[in-house]
């Protein structure tokens, strides 16, 4: 019995110094932690058992394709479609990634889609399938251009809404643009692209795009000092006119972030310096990393008060031994 106690303390030992050694390890390695949004996020299937979805509804003009794509609008003229979240997105600090595909026949195709996350959802307007003078923030995925000389189409941007301010169709938005670039690439039509939307309330909001080269990102713009509403839900929408396109939505991966990753031009700038810490540039973000972690310094600390009581005990069991031997 006595070999079988040392056994288990020695397995508690050796748990516990694993546990410390994996929990450096993350604090050295991570930049930062993601949680899983499951109530934002969408994959293949798409739908549940009763042809529903738990987390999303969908109308207009979108086609649920289970094992391929969700298609908001198909390529034809006039059409809306719309992809929403059925509950806000609370979380203070996001990332969102999503597989997206824009093609169709013919030179000419539009107008394009839009990511939103607005204080309303799953109302159809004339902006991208949404509708005008929203509060919250709009990504447009425009593929055609109207009157905005000097801009490469397709072009995405982003817009703050104030919940007055209208979109110009005519200027393609240009008077209403937060940050943009030019992204010939993403109206591809033997491939899938991607986008991923990174927000860090009142530090910065930031756009990446993949579709150069397989899990290559290419910064689209990064801004900072951007306040959106507390509460906001997850949006997609498409529409057509004149001209059309088909306008998919593959995937959405969207993540709770804690402390913040490193931001761009963040490098070393001259020889000598040392680059800032998170903790240094985001103190309030590092601590909430660190009360993260109060989990793991948990079980560590369950750990240790076993070994204490199982060394108590074996200490009581070999001094009780050395009475019983003493005594004969």
């Amino acid at each position: 019995m006595l070999k079988s106690l040392c056994r288990s303390l020695g397995a508690a030992v050796a748990l516990c110094s694993l546990a410390l050694s994996g929990s450096a390890q993350a604090e050295d390695t991570d930049n930062y932690k993601t949680v899983p949004l499951r109530t934002h996020s969408l994959y293949q299937p798409y739908l549940d058992s009763d042809l529903q979805s738990r987390w999303f509804d969908f109308g207009g003009t979108t086609i649920i394709r289970a094992d391929q794509y969700i298609r908001i609008t198909s390529d034809r003229q006039h059409q809306t479609g719309w992809l929403w979240s059925r509950l806000p997105l609370t979380a203070t600090n996001w990332e969102i990634e999503f597989e997206f595909r824009i093609h169709g026949d013919g030179h000419l195709h539009g107008d394009g889609f839009a990511f939103w996350v607005t204080k309303d959802r799953a109302l159809s307007g004339p902006v991208f399938g949404s509708v005008n003078k929203f509060e919250g923030l709009g990504i447009f995925f425009d593929t055609y251009k109207n009157n905005r000389p000097g801009v490469i189409f397709p072009y995405v941007m982003a817009m703050l809404g104030d919940g007055h301010t209208e979109y110009d169709h005519d200027t393609d938005g240009k008077d209403q643009e937060l940050a943009g670039c030019s992204a010939r690439g993403i109206r591809a039509p033997n491939m899938a692209t991607k986008a991923k939307v990174t927000y860090f309330q009142d530090k910065f909001l930031s756009l990446e795009l993949q579709y150069k080269e397989p899990d290559t990102w290419t910064p689209c713009f990064h801004v900072p000092n951007v306040t959106l509403p507390t509460v906001g839900y997850l949006g997609f929408t498409a529409q057509t006119g004149e001209l059309s396109d088909n306008h998919d939505i593959v995937t959405v991966s969207a993540r709770n972030l804690y402390t913040s990753p490193s931001t761009p031009n963040a490098s070393v700038g001259k020889k000598g310096s040392k680059k800032k810490t998170s903790k240094e540039t985001y103190p309030d973000y590092d601590d909430r990393h660190e009360a993260e972690g109060g989990w793991g310094w948990f079980f560590i600390k369950l750990i240790l008060w076993v070994v204490v009581i199982v060394g108590g005990y074996i200490g009581y069991t070999l001094y009780r031994a050395q009475q019983k031997q003493s005594r004969f």
